[in-house]
């Protein structure tokens, strides 16, 4: 031991450039290192897993079972490296999950439920739904929309239509998961009596909108050395187009669906409720400011990406919407935010460093700077806001659901 000791100590000694070299190489690396090193408040150690999820309307847990999982579950058999194949069915719902082996990565279980998934002898029109890679911990963001003027319904209508899509579009994102507010719907009335009196069922009614909410593809018609295209255009726009569509036509004189039924703007039949109370904190009096009828969204994180980066890139796409794309009066309000943990725990990592005598300096998204020092064995910790230099003060709030 002690020829190897000298011999590593002779070596240095005589290329002590080489040393000086090799050491000042290896500080530059673990400083990029150290910057690009992930944070996480809650590291993800759970095998990799997939889940499939498929929706069957109006059936019960017995025929969703039979006809949904047990199919799927025999496709998937043949899957290889995984520990465990566990499914629920319940009313209209399946949900098949596996779980595969430690070293199994995410892309290769993807690719072997995908191409095993298609040969599942499944009810008509069943697709099933393979969900995004995400963990138990991959909950990141929450968020309400709120506007000064707007309903539920129309709240709900630009999450879905808008802010969903827009914050799909982060490197990282997972899923967007909505809760609250009212979907939107066209609803057609039938009046029993009139279509009693015209020999009309309900399902004409639907058939006619059906057919008529689509454009024709034509053909071309050459004339005069120039082609002209032939389409059919149907798709609906709006209200007043449902209520002109023809349902029949009775000796020469047609039908609309507005002579025998009133059509309306309504809503899907809720199934729940989110609601939010912010307790705000002014002047030594505290306020409660409560919205029992929200539209909350959740963000979930794809699983192994750094969540420092994504809520970052999450934060300015939010930016984005509320300045520039959602209207003037309606806004992205979030209330959770796992970057506040990981600040946190920051914060006790360099306390622990000031209790054994170094000194961390930690660059974070929207915070300057965070330096824990010792002084007259106290310990200091200084919040410096990047853009206005106030100190920053975190608040409460909470969302029930």
């Amino acid at each position: 031991m002690n020829k190897v000791l000298k011999s590593i100590l002779a070596f240095s000694l005589k290329n002590k450039y080489f040393i000086f070299f090799a050491t000042a190489l290896l500080a530059v690396y673990g400083f990029f290192t150290f910057q690009k090193m992930p944070i996480e408040a809650f590291p993800d150690v759970t095998n990799t897993e997939i889940t499939i999820i498929t929706q069957w309307p109006g059936r019960s847990a017995e025929e969703v079972e039979k006809f949904v999982t047990i199919p799927i579950e025999i496709t998937l058999n043949p899957v290889q490296k995984k520990t465990s194949l566990r499914s629920t069915s319940i009313f209209g719902l399946s949900v098949v999950k596996l779980i595969f082996d430690d070293e199994v990565t995410d892309g290769y279980a993807r690719l072997q439920v995908n191409n095993l998934l298609p040969n599942a002898e499944l009810p008509e029109n069943i697709n099933p739904q393979v969900q995004p890679p995400t963990g138990p911990t991959g909950e990141v963001f929450r968020y309400t929309l709120e506007s000064s003027f707007r309903d539920p319904r129309d709240l709900k209508t630009l999450q879905d239509w808008m802010v969903d899509r827009e914050l799909r579009s982060v490197p990282g994102i997972a899923d967007i998961v909505s809760f609250g507010g009212m979907v939107k719907t066209y609803e057609i009335r039938a009046n029993p009596q009139k279509l009693a009196d015209l020999g009309i069922t309900p399902l004409d009614i639907s058939n006619a909108v059906s057919k008529s909410n689509i454009n024709i593809g034509g053909d071309v018609i050459n004339k005069n050395s120039q082609a002209y295209v032939v389409r059919g255009i149907g798709i609906l726009n709006d209200i007043n187009e449902i209520k002109n569509i023809i349902v029949e036509n009775i000796n020469g004189i047609p039908i609309l669906v507005k002579d025998i039924a009133d059509v309306e703007i309504s809503n899907l039949p809720r199934l729940g409720e989110v609601g939010r109370t912010d307790a705000i904190d002014s002047a030594g009096h505290r306020t409660l400011r409560n919205n029992p009828d929200a539209v909350e969204g959740i963000v979930l994180m794809r699983k192994g990406e750094n969540p420092d980066e994504v809520i970052k890139g999450l934060k300015a796409k939010i930016k984005k919407l509320n300045e520039r794309v959602l209207p003037s009066d309606t806004h992205i309000v979030p209330f959770y935010n796992r970057e506040d943990l990981i600040h946190c725990l920051l914060l006790r990592t360099n306390q622990w460093c000031a209790r054994t005598g170094f000194i961390l300096r930690v660059q974070g998204s929207g915070i300057a700077q965070r330096i824990v020092r010792v002084r007259h064995d106290r310990m200091f910790c200084d919040v410096t806001d990047a853009r206005d230099h106030h100190h920053v003060r975190s608040g409460t709030s909470h969302s029930s659901g």
